[in-house]
């Protein structure tokens, strides 16, 4: 892989001008994903310009007061493309943004690898966006792992004999039920949830996956980016992007926290 902090220093931005969550075990369901209070957010965008972001030019701009990815019938794309935030890097962290997508495929990075720097490949976890009802909300690895946890699953994901196995510990929801939360060619909030080996996707304040992942390939810490994806002319828009870094807490084992153990018994009491 090539090195991730000289390449973030050597990437410079497009200029193009514009027109607590902590949960205690793999078995507990937050009821919605809140800023956390103790920690201040960082905007990564200001609404107007692409400072602090580097992509391929002719795919991204600022529209409508977002960030707005692109491509047309004229600029197909050969091969998956992102928008890399340059300003570091994020290990356990929230993301809040809201995002809206006619058309295609798009997917958050976080914990990723710059791939290659000329055409802005990233590798790494992914938060799926998606125009149909079939993968928004899972976790993806992208130029990794594939698939590793659906919308409505939390996973456990384990090397095995040298391959990754996949477990399916609990349930949040059908996709079917979680995918009516989500918006159609509307604004969505998008919340990640990165803390440890834990990764939490909500949309809409609705908990899509949830996923520890124990492998030795899982990513620990990285770089965010923006995808837009080889196909059908698209368009994909982020804003209102706020990260919240979390302090680093104990990896889980994904297994249930254990119960109390009973009380020993007294002894009877003698009376004589």
């Amino acid at each position: 892989m090539i090195p991730l902090r000289p390449l973030l220093s050597r990437l410079a931005p497009l200029t193009v001008p514009a027109a607590a969550l902590v949960l205690a075990g793999c078995c507990t369901t937050p009821p919605k994903a809140a800023a956390p209070s103790q920690t201040k957010g960082e905007s990564l965008f200001d609404g107007r310009t692409l400072h602090g972001w580097a992509g391929l030019p002719g795919h991204w701009l600022v529209k409508d007061d977002a960030i707005t990815g692109y491509t047309t019938a004229v600029s197909p794309l050969k091969q998956n493309t992102f928008l890399v935030w340059t300003n570091g890097t994020v290990s356990n962290f929230e993301l809040h943004l809201k995002y809206r997508v006619h058309g295609g495929n798009s997917g958050i990075q976080y914990r990723s690898e710059l791939m290659d720097p000329a055409q802005f490949v990233v590798g790494g976890y992914q938060a799926d966006i998606d125009s149909t009802p079939r993968y928004t909300g899972i976790l993806y690895e992208e130029r990794g792992r594939g698939i590793l946890c659906e919308r409505g699953q939390r996973t456990l994901v384990k090397d095995v004999n040298g391959k990754t196995e996949i477990k399916v510990v609990g349930t949040l929801g059908t996709p079917e039920a979680l995918q009516k939360y989500i918006r159609a060619d509307d604004w969505n909030d998008y919340t990640i949830v990165a803390k440890g080996n834990q990764v939490l996707h909500f949309i809409n304040g609705h908990l899509m996956s949830d996923c520890i992942d124990l492998g030795a390939k899982a990513p620990r810490e990285g770089i965010l980016a923006l995808q837009i994806h080889v196909g059908p002319p698209m368009q994909v828009q982020f804003k209102d992007l706020v990260l919240y870094r979390l302090p680093d807490t104990k990896p889980d084992n994904g297994l249930p926290l254990p119960k109390p153990a009973p009380a020993p018994a007294k002894s009877p009491t003698s009376n004589k």
